[in-house]
Protein backbone atom coordinates (compact mmCIF):
# COMPACT_ATOMS: atom_id res chain seq x y z
CA UNK A 1 0.00 0.00 0.00
CA UNK A 2 2.21 2.90 -1.03
CA UNK A 3 1.41 5.87 -2.44
CA UNK A 4 -1.16 7.27 0.67
CA UNK A 5 1.26 9.65 1.70
CA UNK A 6 -0.22 12.51 0.59
CA UNK A 7 -0.73 14.97 3.62
CA UNK A 8 2.48 17.24 4.82
CA UNK A 9 1.77 17.37 8.37
CA UNK A 10 1.11 14.01 10.00
CA UNK A 11 -0.81 14.08 13.16
CA UNK A 12 -3.43 12.85 14.92
CA UNK A 13 -6.79 12.03 13.47
CA UNK A 14 -10.26 10.68 14.58
CA UNK A 15 -12.26 8.44 12.17
CA UNK A 16 -15.78 8.46 12.27
CA UNK A 17 -16.31 4.80 11.74
CA UNK A 18 -19.80 2.72 10.88
CA UNK A 19 -18.43 -0.84 10.99
CA UNK A 20 -18.91 -0.69 6.90
CA UNK A 21 -16.22 -0.81 4.31
CA UNK A 22 -15.89 2.35 3.71
CA UNK A 23 -14.70 3.75 7.19
CA UNK A 24 -12.95 0.82 7.67
CA UNK A 25 -10.77 1.17 4.87
CA UNK A 26 -10.22 4.74 5.59
CA UNK A 27 -9.05 4.12 8.83
CA UNK A 28 -5.94 1.50 7.60
CA UNK A 29 -5.07 4.25 5.06
CA UNK A 30 -4.75 6.86 7.31
CA UNK A 31 -2.73 4.65 9.13
CA UNK A 32 -0.64 3.93 5.87
CA UNK A 33 0.18 7.75 6.03
CA UNK A 34 1.72 7.87 9.19
CA UNK A 35 -1.50 9.71 11.25
CA UNK A 36 -2.30 8.63 14.83
CA UNK A 37 -5.62 7.14 14.39
CA UNK A 38 -8.18 7.08 16.57
CA UNK A 39 -12.02 5.83 16.10
CA UNK A 40 -15.35 7.40 16.86
CA UNK A 41 -18.63 5.68 16.12
CA UNK A 42 -22.32 7.45 17.30
CA UNK A 43 -25.27 5.82 18.19
CA UNK A 44 -28.00 8.05 16.30
CA UNK A 45 -30.61 5.50 17.83
CA UNK A 46 -31.39 2.07 19.31
CA UNK A 47 -31.82 1.06 15.53
CA UNK A 48 -28.17 2.13 15.44
CA UNK A 49 -26.76 -0.56 17.88
CA UNK A 50 -25.88 -3.00 15.61
CA UNK A 51 -23.19 -0.49 13.64
CA UNK A 52 -21.86 0.34 17.03
CA UNK A 53 -21.12 -3.35 17.60
CA UNK A 54 -19.42 -3.75 14.11
CA UNK A 55 -17.79 -0.62 14.14
CA UNK A 56 -16.13 -1.79 17.51
CA UNK A 57 -14.58 -5.17 16.13
CA UNK A 58 -13.57 -2.71 13.28
CA UNK A 59 -11.38 -0.83 14.93
CA UNK A 60 -10.45 -4.55 16.84
CA UNK A 61 -9.52 -5.71 13.81
CA UNK A 62 -7.18 -2.64 12.68
CA UNK A 63 -6.02 -1.49 15.92
CA UNK A 64 -7.75 1.19 16.91
CA UNK A 65 -9.25 2.75 19.70
CA UNK A 66 -12.84 3.63 18.93
CA UNK A 67 -15.02 6.04 21.57
CA UNK A 68 -18.87 5.60 21.47
CA UNK A 69 -20.93 8.90 21.17
CA UNK A 70 -24.42 8.83 21.88
CA UNK A 71 -26.25 11.39 19.98
CA UNK A 72 -29.82 10.15 20.70
CA UNK A 73 -31.42 13.36 21.87
CA UNK A 74 -29.83 15.34 19.29
CA UNK A 75 -30.68 12.78 16.26
CA UNK A 76 -34.22 13.14 17.41
CA UNK A 77 -34.37 16.65 17.53
CA UNK A 78 -32.24 17.57 14.67
CA UNK A 79 -33.22 14.37 12.21
CA UNK A 80 -36.15 12.25 13.27
CA UNK A 81 -38.74 15.30 13.70
CA UNK A 82 -38.28 17.60 10.88
CA UNK A 83 -38.21 13.93 8.84
CA UNK A 84 -41.57 12.90 9.84
CA UNK A 85 -42.94 16.63 10.18
CA UNK A 86 -41.77 17.61 6.54
CA UNK A 87 -43.03 13.89 5.15
CA UNK A 88 -46.28 14.96 6.93
CA UNK A 89 -46.29 18.33 5.18
CA UNK A 90 -46.00 16.43 1.67
CA UNK A 91 -42.29 17.45 1.20
CA UNK A 92 -39.55 14.85 0.60
CA UNK A 93 -36.44 15.24 3.29
CA UNK A 94 -33.28 13.84 3.20
CA UNK A 95 -31.94 12.67 6.78
CA UNK A 96 -28.58 12.89 5.72
CA UNK A 97 -28.26 16.24 4.43
CA UNK A 98 -30.11 17.08 7.96
CA UNK A 99 -27.81 15.15 9.91
CA UNK A 100 -24.10 15.91 8.25
CA UNK A 101 -23.63 19.60 9.80
CA UNK A 102 -26.59 19.40 12.62
CA UNK A 103 -25.70 15.92 14.58
CA UNK A 104 -22.77 13.74 12.74
CA UNK A 105 -19.58 16.58 11.81
CA UNK A 106 -20.80 18.48 14.56
CA UNK A 107 -20.04 15.91 17.29
CA UNK A 108 -16.99 14.32 15.46
CA UNK A 109 -15.46 17.94 15.60
CA UNK A 110 -16.71 18.09 19.92
CA UNK A 111 -15.02 14.77 19.97
CA UNK A 112 -12.19 15.35 18.33
CA UNK A 113 -11.68 18.70 20.38
CA UNK A 114 -12.11 17.00 23.82
CA UNK A 115 -9.27 14.50 22.86
CA UNK A 116 -6.80 16.98 21.38
CA UNK A 117 -7.24 16.40 17.90
CA UNK A 118 -7.11 18.28 14.74
CA UNK A 119 -8.28 16.45 12.12
CA UNK A 120 -11.36 14.62 11.49
CA UNK A 121 -12.15 11.71 8.68
CA UNK A 122 -14.93 9.87 7.57
CA UNK A 123 -15.73 7.37 4.27
CA UNK A 124 -17.60 9.38 2.42
CA UNK A 125 -16.41 9.74 -1.83
CA UNK A 126 -15.65 13.41 -1.99
CA UNK A 127 -11.98 15.67 -2.16
CA UNK A 128 -11.41 18.80 -0.47
CA UNK A 129 -9.37 21.51 -1.95
CA UNK A 130 -8.31 24.79 -0.67
CA UNK A 131 -8.79 27.35 -3.21
CA UNK A 132 -6.61 30.67 -4.37
CA UNK A 133 -9.35 32.52 -2.17
CA UNK A 134 -7.95 30.64 0.79
CA UNK A 135 -11.67 28.92 1.25
CA UNK A 136 -11.88 25.06 1.09
CA UNK A 137 -14.32 23.52 -1.19
CA UNK A 138 -16.17 20.33 -1.39
CA UNK A 139 -15.20 18.82 -5.11
CA UNK A 140 -15.91 15.48 -6.77
CA UNK A 141 -13.87 12.65 -6.13
CA UNK A 142 -12.43 10.05 -8.82
CA UNK A 143 -15.06 7.77 -8.90
CA UNK A 144 -18.17 9.65 -10.25
CA UNK A 145 -20.51 7.03 -10.38
CA UNK A 146 -19.75 7.16 -5.80
CA UNK A 147 -19.59 11.13 -5.72
CA UNK A 148 -21.21 12.23 -2.07
CA UNK A 149 -20.86 15.99 -2.20
CA UNK A 150 -24.74 16.80 -2.65
CA UNK A 151 -24.71 14.72 0.78
CA UNK A 152 -21.93 17.08 2.19
CA UNK A 153 -22.62 19.99 0.82
CA UNK A 154 -24.23 22.24 3.94
CA UNK A 155 -20.69 21.86 6.02
CA UNK A 156 -19.43 24.63 6.54
CA UNK A 157 -15.68 26.12 5.60
CA UNK A 158 -14.39 25.91 9.51
CA UNK A 159 -15.36 22.20 9.23
CA UNK A 160 -14.08 21.23 5.39
CA UNK A 161 -10.63 23.14 6.88
CA UNK A 162 -9.96 20.21 9.80
CA UNK A 163 -11.46 17.02 7.52
CA UNK A 164 -9.76 14.50 5.59
CA UNK A 165 -11.35 12.46 2.75
CA UNK A 166 -9.34 9.86 1.76
CA UNK A 167 -11.53 7.58 -0.68
CA UNK A 168 -11.79 10.58 -2.85
CA UNK A 169 -9.05 9.22 -4.33
CA UNK A 170 -10.16 5.82 -5.36
CA UNK A 171 -12.94 3.30 -6.82
CA UNK A 172 -15.33 1.84 -4.33
CA UNK A 173 -13.65 -1.95 -6.16
CA UNK A 174 -10.13 -0.53 -4.82
CA UNK A 175 -11.50 -0.30 -1.37
CA UNK A 176 -13.06 -3.64 -1.57
CA UNK A 177 -9.80 -4.95 -2.61
CA UNK A 178 -8.01 -3.32 0.53
CA UNK A 179 -10.54 -4.62 2.91
CA UNK A 180 -10.01 -8.20 2.29
CA UNK A 181 -6.08 -7.71 1.90
CA UNK A 182 -6.52 -6.88 5.73
CA UNK A 183 -9.68 -9.09 6.47
CA UNK A 184 -12.23 -6.91 7.27
CA UNK A 185 -15.62 -8.64 7.77
CA UNK A 186 -16.99 -6.12 5.90
CA UNK A 187 -15.34 -6.60 2.99
CA UNK A 188 -18.04 -7.60 0.67
CA UNK A 189 -20.89 -6.32 2.48
CA UNK A 190 -23.54 -4.69 0.79
CA UNK A 191 -23.77 -1.17 0.49
CA UNK A 192 -27.29 0.45 2.90
CA UNK A 193 -29.85 1.98 0.84
CA UNK A 194 -32.00 2.33 3.14
CA UNK A 195 -33.07 4.94 5.87
CA UNK A 196 -30.80 4.22 8.72
CA UNK A 197 -33.04 4.79 11.62
CA UNK A 198 -35.58 3.28 9.88
CA UNK A 199 -34.45 -0.21 8.64
CA UNK A 200 -37.29 -1.94 7.39
CA UNK A 201 -37.21 1.42 4.95
CA UNK A 202 -41.47 1.96 5.71
CA UNK A 203 -40.96 5.44 6.73
CA UNK A 204 -44.85 5.81 6.34
CA UNK A 205 -45.43 3.33 9.13
CA UNK A 206 -42.63 4.36 11.19
CA UNK A 207 -44.43 7.99 11.03
CA UNK A 208 -47.52 6.80 12.14
CA UNK A 209 -45.93 4.65 15.16
CA UNK A 210 -44.97 8.33 16.48
CA UNK A 211 -48.62 9.27 16.20
CA UNK A 212 -48.40 12.11 13.57
CA UNK A 213 -51.10 12.31 10.87
CA UNK A 214 -49.95 13.27 7.69
CA UNK A 215 -52.31 15.68 5.12
CA UNK A 216 -55.09 13.14 3.62
CA UNK A 217 -56.41 14.48 0.03
CA UNK A 218 -57.39 13.36 -3.27
CA UNK A 219 -55.48 12.04 -6.21
CA UNK A 220 -55.91 14.38 -9.47
CA UNK A 221 -55.74 13.47 -12.93
CA UNK A 222 -53.56 15.20 -15.24
CA UNK A 223 -57.20 17.32 -16.49
CA UNK A 224 -57.75 17.59 -13.01
CA UNK A 225 -60.22 14.99 -12.78
CA UNK A 226 -60.55 13.28 -8.84
CA UNK A 227 -59.52 9.99 -9.10
CA UNK A 228 -60.04 9.34 -5.17
CA UNK A 229 -58.62 9.41 -1.94
CA UNK A 230 -54.90 8.76 -1.31
CA UNK A 231 -53.12 6.98 1.52
CA UNK A 232 -51.68 10.19 2.92
CA UNK A 233 -48.96 12.23 1.87
CA UNK A 234 -46.27 10.82 3.21
CA UNK A 235 -46.60 7.63 0.55
CA UNK A 236 -45.82 9.43 -2.04
CA UNK A 237 -43.25 11.86 -3.61
CA UNK A 238 -42.21 13.63 -7.30
CA UNK A 239 -42.15 11.81 -9.48
CA UNK A 240 -43.10 8.43 -7.87
CA UNK A 241 -45.18 6.10 -10.44
CA UNK A 242 -45.39 2.55 -8.67
CA UNK A 243 -47.69 1.85 -5.43
CA UNK A 244 -50.49 4.65 -6.84
CA UNK A 245 -53.03 1.98 -6.58
CA UNK A 246 -54.51 3.82 -9.65
CA UNK A 247 -56.08 1.99 -13.06
CA UNK A 248 -55.55 4.86 -15.34
CA UNK A 249 -54.75 2.73 -18.27
CA UNK A 250 -51.97 5.08 -18.80
CA UNK A 251 -48.62 5.55 -16.63
CA UNK A 252 -49.42 8.78 -14.07
CA UNK A 253 -46.66 10.51 -12.58
CA UNK A 254 -46.56 12.35 -8.94
CA UNK A 255 -46.24 15.86 -10.50
CA UNK A 256 -46.57 17.72 -7.18
CA UNK A 257 -48.27 17.38 -3.66
CA UNK A 258 -50.08 20.65 -2.95
CA UNK A 259 -50.82 22.29 0.08
CA UNK A 260 -54.11 21.40 0.54
CA UNK A 261 -52.68 17.32 0.81
CA UNK A 262 -53.93 16.99 -2.88
CA UNK A 263 -51.84 14.73 -5.37
CA UNK A 264 -51.43 16.35 -8.98
CA UNK A 265 -50.84 13.56 -11.23
CA UNK A 266 -49.09 14.12 -15.09
CA UNK A 267 -48.53 11.73 -17.84
CA UNK A 268 -45.08 10.76 -18.79
CA UNK A 269 -42.96 13.92 -19.13
CA UNK A 270 -45.08 15.79 -16.82
CA UNK A 271 -42.98 15.24 -13.73
CA UNK A 272 -40.36 17.28 -15.28
CA UNK A 273 -39.27 21.11 -14.08
CA UNK A 274 -37.40 23.63 -15.58
CA UNK A 275 -37.85 26.17 -12.45
CA UNK A 276 -37.03 25.19 -8.84
CA UNK A 277 -37.16 28.34 -5.83
CA UNK A 278 -34.54 27.16 -3.36
CA UNK A 279 -34.27 28.41 0.49
CA UNK A 280 -31.83 28.02 3.23
CA UNK A 281 -29.04 28.21 0.70
CA UNK A 282 -25.30 27.89 2.21
CA UNK A 283 -22.08 28.34 0.52
CA UNK A 284 -18.73 27.59 1.85
CA UNK A 285 -17.54 30.66 2.20
CA UNK A 286 -20.64 31.96 3.90
CA UNK A 287 -21.09 34.40 1.53
CA UNK A 288 -24.62 34.88 -0.89
CA UNK A 289 -24.40 32.52 -4.05
CA UNK A 290 -23.59 35.28 -6.51
CA UNK A 291 -26.03 35.03 -9.62
CA UNK A 292 -25.18 33.38 -12.71
CA UNK A 293 -24.45 30.14 -14.77
CA UNK A 294 -24.13 26.92 -12.48
CA UNK A 295 -24.50 22.77 -12.95
CA UNK A 296 -27.14 21.61 -10.28
CA UNK A 297 -28.43 18.36 -9.01
CA UNK A 298 -31.86 18.15 -7.83
CA UNK A 299 -31.69 15.16 -6.14
CA UNK A 300 -28.01 12.53 -5.20
CA UNK A 301 -28.23 10.32 -8.04
CA UNK A 302 -29.33 13.20 -10.85
CA UNK A 303 -27.05 13.95 -13.19
CA UNK A 304 -25.81 18.08 -12.98
CA UNK A 305 -27.26 20.09 -15.44
CA UNK A 306 -27.08 23.46 -16.51
CA UNK A 307 -28.88 26.18 -15.12
CA UNK A 308 -29.40 29.65 -14.30
CA UNK A 309 -29.32 31.40 -11.07
CA UNK A 310 -31.24 34.54 -9.66
CA UNK A 311 -31.75 35.93 -6.52
CA UNK A 312 -35.04 37.13 -4.78
CA UNK A 313 -34.36 38.37 -1.34
CA UNK A 314 -33.55 35.33 0.85
CA UNK A 315 -34.63 32.76 -1.88
CA UNK A 316 -32.96 31.60 -5.05
CA UNK A 317 -34.49 31.02 -8.32
CA UNK A 318 -32.96 27.97 -10.95
CA UNK A 319 -34.10 28.31 -14.41
CA UNK A 320 -32.96 24.95 -16.23
CA UNK A 321 -31.91 24.78 -20.03
CA UNK A 322 -33.25 21.07 -20.29
CA UNK A 323 -35.76 19.73 -17.78
CA UNK A 324 -35.01 18.07 -14.88
CA UNK A 325 -36.79 15.21 -13.44
CA UNK A 326 -38.70 15.59 -10.15
CA UNK A 327 -37.28 17.97 -8.18
CA UNK A 328 -39.00 17.44 -5.18
CA UNK A 329 -39.59 19.99 -2.68
CA UNK A 330 -37.80 19.26 0.88
CA UNK A 331 -35.00 17.52 -0.99
CA UNK A 332 -31.82 20.01 -1.93
CA UNK A 333 -30.71 21.56 -5.17
CA UNK A 334 -26.82 21.76 -5.48
CA UNK A 335 -25.13 24.08 -7.36
CA UNK A 336 -21.34 23.51 -8.89
CA UNK A 337 -18.81 25.91 -10.43
CA UNK A 338 -15.74 25.21 -11.80
CA UNK A 339 -15.65 21.67 -10.23
CA UNK A 340 -16.71 22.83 -6.97
CA UNK A 341 -19.53 23.19 -4.62
CA UNK A 342 -20.44 26.41 -4.88
CA UNK A 343 -23.39 26.19 -2.65
CA UNK A 344 -26.76 24.68 -2.27
CA UNK A 345 -30.41 24.79 -0.36
CA UNK A 346 -33.57 22.85 0.26
CA UNK A 347 -35.87 23.20 -2.83
CA UNK A 348 -39.33 25.44 -1.86
CA UNK A 349 -41.43 24.46 -4.76
CA UNK A 350 -40.79 23.60 -8.53
CA UNK A 351 -42.66 24.06 -11.78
Amino acid sequence: MEGFNTYEQQDKVLVGMSGGVDSSVTVRILQEQGFAVQGAVIRFSPAHDGAVAEAKAAAETLGVPVHVIDAGAEFEREVVTPFCADYCAGRTPNPCILCNPAVKFKLLAQKADELGIRFIATGHYARIERCADGVCRLCAPESAARDQTYMLYRLGGELLDRLILPLGEFEKDDVREIARDIGLSCADAPDSMEICFIPDGDHAAFIRSRGMQPKAGRFLGPDGEDLGAHLGVDHYTVGQRKGLGIAAGRPLFVRAILENGDIQLAESGGEFHTRVTVGSVVTPDGQPLPEGEYLAKVRSTAAPAPCRVTSDGGALTACFARPVRAAAPGQSAVFYKDGYVAGGGIILAAE
